[in-house]
């Protein structure tokens, strides 16, 4: 145990039990984590006040610019989902490397400007908006705008994966031509994985593309895909050595909803028992079959993804 001095804050026993079990599990290469990590509802929970104080009062700024290192002392992984965003300069990736534990490992969003393929009609895209996206699936731009600023910090990266949002009136066949072409020319020294928010798209076909170039299909937790027990139980759906899990959102909620719901993101608000499950039946096949697991939980899920993660592996207060 920790030896603390007077000075120190004692670490909620909450937090030194799921730091141990995530410990034990990451021995067994099933990795778990959160989706981000900036959390103000998480403080006294993961995140230690004292750390953050300035003149007295907690600053957002220093809040900001820290928690990344105190979050590695309990997780063993992080989904950086702000890269979906912007292509990160290579000053970027070395400020945020430089700020997290060294055994911190990572993964990442592609940019959307890789997996959008009509930019959609609102405000933030400006007047590309409801325009074709011309750099959608483009191996060129992935490599020289994402890849190569990303390289040096390889060995941090556990997993890269490309999130297409739900597709309107584009054809399946189209988009696995397009896919098949894509992942087949990728850097094979990456780790690779595709999540699809069209249902209809979860086939054989499209699970037998993924398997051919050794990338893993993402076990979802999303508004419109089956839910988590349901895909881990297609057996084609395993299509990689490691798989990767992303629990979002309940079946049915919009993402605006969710957020609303359950935003600052301090309590367990609405378990979601059918979400609980298949992340225990993923844990454990992983276990069972010794295969490595990238896991991420998302506030929006049940209001704190660290509540549910402890509750998923039965850590007690």
């Amino acid at each position: 145990m920790q030896n603390l001095s007077l000075f120190e804050p004692e670490i909620p026993p909450f937090r030194l039990n799921l730091a141990q079990k995530l410990g034990e599990l990451a021995r067994e290469q099933v990795l778990i984590g959160t989706s981000s990590w900036k959390y103000e509802g998480w403080l006294g929970q993961i995140y230690t006040p004292e750390r953050y104080m300035v003149r007295g009062r907690i600053s957002l700024k220093r809040f900001e610019q820290m928690c990344l290192e105190e979050y590695g002392e309990v997780f063993p992984i992080v989904c950086g989902d702000f890269s979906f965003y912007q292509f990160p300069t290579a000053d970027y990736w070395a400020r945020l490397f430089a700020t997290a534990p060294a055994a911190l490992k990572f993964a990442f969003k592609v940019p959307e400007e890789v997996t959008v393929r009509l930019w959609p009609s609102h405000p933030r895209y400006g007047e590309r908006g409801g325009t074709a996206n011309e750099a959608f699936l483009n191996p060129v731009v992935f490599q020289t705008m994402f890849l190569d600023a990303l390289r040096p910090y390889k060995d941090r990266v556990a997993v890269l994966i490309f999130e297409f949002g739900t597709f309107a009136r584009f054809k399946f066949d189209e988009f696995l031509e397009r896919l098949h072409d894509f992942l087949r020319v990728l850097p094979p020294d990456w780790r690779y994985a595709v999540e699809i928010r069209n249902p209809e798209f979860l086939t054989r076909e499209y699970l037998a593309c993924l398997r051919e170039h050794g990338v893993a299909h993402v076990f979802n937790a999303w508004t419109r895909m089956p839910e988590l027990m349901i895909q881990i139980g297609i057996r084609d759906a395993w299509t990689a050595g490691f798989s990767v899990t992303r629990a979002l959102l309940k079946f049915g909620r919009p993402y605006e909803q969710a957020v609303e719901k359950f935003q600052p993101y301090e309590r367990v608000q609405e378990p979601n028992e059918k979400a609980r499950e298949g992340l225990r039946q993923i844990v454990q096949k992983s276990r069972d079959e010794k295969r490595t697991a990238y896991i991420f939980v998302n506030n929006r899920l049940e209001g704190n993804a660290p509540g549910t993660i402890a509750a998923v592996l039965g850590v007690e207060d």
